[in-house]
């Protein structure tokens, strides 16, 4: 593990202001607009215990007389998925900030606890090296690469002995 739990970071506003420094540098560079809701939603992702969905992120931004709409929250973290900074977990259609940058090709492997709800996030070079020999077979080119596993985190573990 990167020694990263999403929702579990007892330093999430550290990791918020990262996160957030780390996106403006990358808009910076790459000449792309930071906007206000970009960054709201990044804020708000970042600042969460736990994966949120994008119409549970839409109801947080909202104020009375000023509804932030589910699709602007889509395209917004489209955004940020794209850049790294944020990455969405398919089986809780949820998701999570990144403070880290990855590597080029770099899969991600999200261990979900189905006790705690946490997640955290790792890289496996081993399963990847065999993964990319099957797609190779298959002749497939993959856009990404996130696989999932869910099971018992060792905090929760350790609790039950």
């Amino acid at each position: 593990m990167h020694g990263h739990e999403h929702g579990a970071d007892p330093h999430h506003h550290a990791h918020d202001f990262d996160v957030v420094a780390r996106a403006e540098d990358l808009c910076r560079a790459r000449d792309l607009q930071f906007t206000r809701l970009r960054r709201d939603v990044l804020e708000t992702v970042a600042a969460a215990q736990g994966p949120l969905g994008a119409y549970d992120i839409a109801e947080r931004l909202s104020v009375p007389g000023r509804r932030v709409a589910a699709v602007s929250v889509y395209r917004a973290l489209d955004f940020l998925t794209e850049l790294g900074l944020v990455h969405r977990i398919a089986s809780r259609n949820a998701f999570v900030s990144c403070a880290h940058e990855h590597g080029a090709g770099e899969g991600l492997v999200f261990l979900i606890c189905r006790t705690c709800g946490g997640i955290g996030e790792t890289t496996a070079r081993e399963f990847e090296a065999g993964l990319d020999r099957a797609l190779d077979r298959a002749g497939f080119k993959p856009a990404s690469r996130i696989v999932e596993v869910e099971g018992e985190c060792g905090a929760c573990r350790e609790r039950q002995v």
